[in-house]
Formats: structure tokens, C-alpha cells, sequence
């Protein structure tokens, strides 16, 4: 009798506090979603409203539109660019040797780096006048001399998916080396000694048998890519004007610069959501039995 409870006194400390740091905020944030609660009126939660809060940002709230479609193309672009270069520098490293070795070791060092101080330092590199690489920019292509790209819509959100690419590139790397490492050699074998080139290795052997790997690769970048705040906030600030204003972003505006705690919530809830049926998608890739649909 006591080794059965043993095992759940254990479990209790980590259950309460996942209880308390992430199931009870959420469920207050679902309750508050559906209340008008505005901070600048009472600092207490004001009348229940339904889900008027939820209608008005999914039909009325041209904010709300513009983060959503900044935020599609950013996790669009986001995780089609650090799958390819992702399986492209796997590709490279799944050779033996000293340097590939070496490679590997030191490619977990940017996923180190704080996401606050990525933005930070992309927002030198990127500046007009001394970022070293506006100067890189504009000694290899010659009109972009003092380029203003944090200036520029588009320029701000490509700089902003350059950022955060940079940082999960090299562990997306290791991921995807790892189901290099897990394949087997003998069908690869076999389509060399039958005359294959080894581009038609790749293409036909090698993609498909990974393909499972980098969907889940790109269902965890996509996850991560939805969430993606701290670089918005240190590296563009949303701007110029609302060219780079994501999801994450646009709950953190509506709840600490306009104070309308109900509608943050509601739009959080509206991302949870996303995430939620992503994690849903992921759980049951992973799960999924060998040759199963």
C-alpha cells in the first residue's frame, strides 16, 4: 500500500506546481476572456459578455487581422527556411571526421543565446550606419549602402524571420542529424550500386525515409514560431508601423498598452488554440505505429 502511494506523493510537488504556473492561469485567462475587464476603468474583472470578445477580434478587429497575416508569413517563411538549411547542413555534417565532430559540438551555442539578446544584437548588426551587416550588404551589393532595413516593412519582417532562423537552425540541425544517423545504409547502398547519382540517392531514398523526421521538425518550429515574442520586442518593437505586430505581440499590446484584459485574454485563447491543435498534430505524428495512415 505504501509503495502505490509512494509514487504519487512523489509526482505531487511537480503536479502542483504545474498547477499552479500553468493550469490555473489558464484558466482564469479563459474565464476573463469571456468578461469586459479594462484597467483603466476597475481593477477588478467587470460583467460577463459571452463571447462577444472572441467575435469581435475574429470579424471586427482590423489589428487583429493584420497580426494574424504578419504572422502567417512569418511562420511560413520562418519554418520553410530552417527546414531546408536545417537538412541542408545535416547533409553536410553526416559525414566522419574531426571537424564534422567539432561542428556538431558548437552547434547548440546559438539555441543558448537569450531570444531578448538575439534581438538586441540583430538590431545592431542591422543598424544603418555602423550594423556590420548593413556595411556586409552594402560592400557585396552596392545600392544597399546605408540601407534602412528596419525601415521597411518587408525588410524589418525578413530580418525578423533572419533572427529567429539563426537561433533554431543549428538545433533543428542536430534533430535532423539524428534521423540521418537513424536511417539505414543498406537501401542507400543498394541504389549506389545500381547507378544511382547521388542526387537521386537523396531524392529517392534518402527525403522519403526522413520525411517523418522533418515534419515533426517543421510542426516544432511552426509551434515555437507562433509564440516568438522576445525578438519582436527588442529587435523591431512591432514597427515601422504594424509590419511586424505577430499574435504574441499584439496580447502583450492589447493587455499592458491598452489594458483591456479580457480581450488579451480572448486573442491569447485564439493562439492557444493554434498551438493547442499543433501539439494535437505532433503527439499523434510521433505516436503514429511504423506504416500506419
Amino acid at each position: 500500500m505504501q509503495d502505490r502511494r509512494l509514487k504519487y506523493v512523489l509526482i505531487l510537488p511537480a503536479a502542483l506546481l504545474v498547477l499552479g504556473t500553468t493550469i490555473w492561469p489558464l484558466a482564469v485567462s479563459l474565464v476573463t476572456s469571456f468578461r469586459d475587464w479594462r484597467l483603466t476603468r476597475s481593477l477588478t474583472p467587470g460583467p460577463f459578455i459571452g463571447p462577444e470578445h472572441y467575435v469581435t477580434a475574429l470579424t471586427d478587429d482590423p489589428d487583429f487581422a493584420n497580426a494574424l497575416q504578419v504572422t502567417a508569413s512569418f511562420v511560413a517563411i520562418d519554418v520553410a527556411l530552417t527546414v531546408v538549411c536545417a537538412l541542408g547542413l545535416a547533409l553536410l555534417l553526416r559525414r566522419a571526421g574531426v571537424l564534422h565532430s567539432m561542428t556538431r559540438a558548437v552547434l547548440i551555442l546559438p539555441f543558448a543565446v537569450s531570444p531578448a539578446l538575439v534581438g538586441i544584437s540583430f538590431r545592431f548588426m542591422f543598424n544603418a550606419e555602423m550594423g556590420v551587416f548593413t556595411w556586409l550588404a552594402g560592400t557585396l551589393v552596392p545600392w544597399l549602402q546605408g540601407y534602412v532595413w528596419l525601415g521597411d516593412p518587408v525588410a524589418a519582417l525578413l530580418v525578423l524571420v533572419f533572427s529567429d532562423a539563426w537561433r533554431w537552425i543549428p538545433y533543428m540541425t542536430l534533430v535532423v542529424l539524428g534521423g540521418l544517423s537513424a536511417l539505414p545504409k543498406e537501401p542507400e547502398e543498394a541504389a549506389r550500386i545500381d547507378g544511382a547519382s547521388e542526387w537521386q540517392v537523396l531524392r529517392d531514398v534518402t527525403l522519403p525515409a526522413l520525411m517523418p523526421v522533418l515534419a515533426v521538425v517543421a510542426i516544432l518550429k511552426t509551434v515555437f514560431a507562433l509564440k516568438m515574442f522576445d525578438q519582436v520586442v527588442t529587435l523591431t518593437g512591432g514597427g515601422p508601423g504594424q509590419s511586424t505586430v505577430t499574435l504574441a505581440y499584439l496580447v502583450y499590446s492589447i493587455a499592458f498598452r491598452w489594458y483591456d484584459m479580457g480581450y488579451a485574454s480572448a486573442v491569447a485563447w485564439i493562439l492557444t488554440a493554434m498551438l493547442v491543435f499543433l501539439a494535437v498534430w505532433y503527439m499523434k505524428l510521433i505516436l503514429r505505429k511504423p506504416g500506419g495512415a
